[in-house]
């Protein structure tokens, strides 16, 4: 019985309780003048404590670790589907862009553009501190942990590769509407491997590949820089 009330109260913090805190902390006037570094830090702090909260949960109650996606995966599979996947999302995001750029989509969210980085530390921190903690973290969150508890579930693959999507872009609730509508999308892409194979590395590898490059390279040279601070 407490292993189900656990599970569950962690489902629902993942589906409900982030998404909620996401878009309340988007609509903050003040988020958007405080230091790029400390809100890197703060990003990085957050998902290590859903983090390690569900490994613990995983770890006490959960039917361990390999269950959730660490297992071994054969060489073949871990670059097919970490490049496949990086570089698919990486084409799709620079088109995004070049939409973008051309007027016919729409401009990314103030808070995106905010935390887009600037200087060479802050490009530093996005690719060694901000991307590696974002594959690890939300691949265990939604992935390894949400996709696997709902697919017990709901016995059905396509249902759980939905809801686990939905979430996952709910929680970036600060990058607006059709930067969710792509974020789940993209969570769907990254829970392909995870089904075929049954692990998460590949899905982590192309996480941060995909992070550690739109952060460093393809949004400080495409997107439109942050408005100046008042």
């Amino acid at each position: 019985m407490l292993a189900r009330w656990l599970t569950l109260a962690v489902v629902l913090l993942l589906l409900v309780a982030v998404p909620v805190l996401s878009w309340i902390t988007a609509r903050k006037p003040e988020l958007r003048h405080i230091p790029r570094i400390d809100l890197y830090v703060s990003a990085v702090f957050s998902q290590c404590l859903l983090a390690v909260l569900v490994m613990g949960v995983t770890w006490l109650v959960g039917p361990g670790f390999p269950a959730v996606g660490f297992r071994s995966v054969a060489q073949d599979q871990f670059w097919m589907w970490s490049l496949g996947l990086a570089g698919g999302a990486l084409v799709g995001l620079g088109l995004v862009i070049a939409l973008e750029r051309l007027g016919l989509w729409p401009e990314e969210s103030d808070l995106v553009q905010v935390l887009i980085p600037e200087t060479r530390l802050e490009k530093l921190l996005a690719v060694l501190m901000v991307a590696p903690t974002a594959a690890f973290c939300e691949e265990l969150l939604y992935r390894g942990f949400l996709f696997r508890q709902l697919l017990e579930w709901t016995d059905s693959v396509p249902w759980a590769l939905i809801i686990s999507s939905l979430g996952f872009g709910l929680a970036h609730a600060y990058q607006g509407v059709h930067g969710m509508a792509r974020t789940a999308l993209l969570g769907a892409l990254l829970a392909v491997p995870l089904i075929r194979t049954g692990s998460l590395y590949p899905s982590m590898a192309a996480h941060f590949v995909i992070d550690a490059v739109a952060l460093a390279w393809l949004g400080p040279r495409f997107l439109k820089p942050a408005p100046p601070e008042a």
